[in-house]
């Protein structure tokens, strides 16, 4: 108080108005208002009351002293532009405060980004979850994104006017961490259950070829970016909607290790090498219809492709001359269907495997 009324003094005085140095004082005050978690109201009806109550002091000094209006006047806007200056340098100290804040807490939440994806062991983690104020979660999902698409979901952060092109991109909720601006995008999900419910999340994923990872302890989140982004680069195309990992775990498994599966391929599929490359298209995917209904009858199998159960049933006799007696093995099943599933993809898998060497 006795600061501003110095500063009065200097403004009816005739004297400039105050510099840096004077309105750090104000300033001051601002960022005490955020760092306590108050909003400005508070110290701006401050400043206003203070301000009526000067005037009114000032007021019958005035009188007493048998100033004329006009000097009342000048009076009066000297009082209320320095409560201008005085309300101006604490909002000013407040936004700042306010900006610091949130680059310290962006760089928090960078740092925690990073050590998730690199498996900080625990305690780091949990350390660097408390400078971000970021609750720890008990489970973390990776979304791969695709880089093509021009505009990005935007992190948590001011928003800014619409572009040429339309409004800007959605928003991303705030708990959400990102990585944008590298060559292949991707978001980490706390709580995925809950963060994949939220509307402001699916209108930012729209459109962005996304791929959900599994749901996995923090310390791997690692490993479920991979996995989204394996199954992302497998897809044909970005898909417009989100697709989730966890209705592809099989397709994931085959898509783990190619090297392995072209081997099994090479080694489980070799009865249908001497054949014409429609002859083998056909009996191998016979074959799966058979392995996925559970061995089942010619019907059920030509019902599954498509076909007349004639057709099923000769067909289903030439596999079985061709793979005999390897068919009565449950580990050999597993094994050909693994390799058919890879090497003749079905709507339900995202991509196939290298060609193994039968097919040549």
């Amino acid at each position: 108080m006795e600061t501003a009324l110095a500063e009065f003094t200097d403004r009816v005085a005739g004297l400039p108005s105050p510099g840096p140095r004077q309105l750090r004082v104000y300033r001051s005050l601002g960022r005490g208002e955020l760092s306590e978690g108050r909003s400005l109201d508070a110290l701006q009806a401050a400043f206003r009351l203070g301000a009526r109550i000067a005037w009114r002091r000032y007021a019958r000094v005035a009188r007493r002293r048998g100033l004329a209006a006009e000097q009342l006047v000048t009076l009066a806007e000297a009082v209320f532009a320095h409560i201008d200056e005085v309300a101006a340098a604490s909002v000013q100290g407040y936004v700042d405060a306010r900006t610091d804040r949130a680059g310290a807490l962006g760089r928090a939440r960078q740092r925690l980004h990073d050590l998730l994806l690199a498996g900080a062991d625990p305690a780091e983690l949990a350390a660097a979850a408390r400078l971000a104020d970021w609750p720890l979660p008990a489970q973390v999902a990776a979304v791969s994104l695709d880089p093509r698409p021009a505009a990005a979901p935007r992190p948590p952060g001011p928003s800014g006017p619409s572009g040429p092109s339309g409004p800007p991109p959605a928003r991303l909720p705030d708990r959400v961490l990102a990585g944008l601006d590298v060559p292949q995008p991707h978001l980490l999900l706390p709580d995925p259950a809950t963060a994949l419910a939220d509307p402001q999340l699916a209108a930012a994923l729209h459109g962005r070829g996304a791929v959900i990872g599994p749901a996995v302890p923090p310390a791997l989140a690692a490993q479920s970016l991979r996995w989204a982004r394996l199954v992302r680069a497998a897809l044909p195309e970005p898909p417009q909607r989100p697709v989730d990992c966890r209705e592809r775990y099989a397709d994931l498994l085959l898509l783990t290790d190619p090297a392995l599966v072209r081997l099994i391929a090479e080694r489980r599929l070799a009865p249908l090498a001497p054949l014409t490359p429609k002859q083998r298209e056909r009996l191998a995917a016979t074959l799966l219809a058979w392995l996925q209904t559970g061995r089942g009858t010619a019907p059920e199998v030509a019902a599954r492709l498509g076909i007349h159960p004639q057709t099923a049933r000769q067909r289903l006799h030439r596999v079985h001359r061709l793979f005999g007696p390897a068919l009565a093995s449950p580990d050999t099943r597993l094994e050909l269907e693994i390799a058919l599933r890879a090497t003749a993809p079905s709507p339900s898998a995202p991509g196939a495997a290298p060609t193994p060497a039968w097919t040549t």
